[in-house]
């Protein structure tokens, strides 16, 4: 059944940067079993990597996932929101496989940041053709 209305389109995506967020998380938690902290990263390279990676989706996600709301709200296409939630995913996806990789720059970094503004930015235009 394809997905085809706004609603389904915001409950895809939505459920899809869950599932980004909770993968990172069970990354953390594997690397805190792994070198045995419990709280803090004891500056173990992978376990600060793997926090960041966390915390960089968990900043994102909450603002990412007020807008797939709003734009099912607004009753925006399915394929805008779809172009955002795609664009927001997978931007955060790549962010968190380049900063899980190097503490440095990184393609995956910079590309994944580069995605999630664009798809910020088309979400905000969408959202005030709707509200004015």
């Amino acid at each position: 059944m394809p997905i085809s209305t706004s609603a389904q389109a915001a409950a895809l995506w939505t459920a899809l940067t869950l599932l980004v967020v909770m993968v990172l998380s069970l990354q953390v938690v594997r690397q805190r079993t792994k070198y045995k902290v419990l709280i803090g990263d004891d500056g173990v390279p992978e376990l600060v990597r793997a926090v960041r990676a966390f915390g960089n989706a968990t900043e994102y996600a909450g603002p990412g996932m007020a807008a797939l709301i709003m734009l099912a709200v607004v009753q925006a296409s399915p394929l805008a929101i779809h172009l955002f939630g795609s664009a927001f995913v997978i931007g955060r996806v790549a962010h968190a496989v380049g900063i899980s990789q190097s503490a440095g720059s990184s393609i995956g970094r910079a590309g994944g940041t580069l995605l999630t503004w664009v798809g910020f930015l088309f979400a905000i235009v969408v959202l005030l053709f709707y509200a004015i």
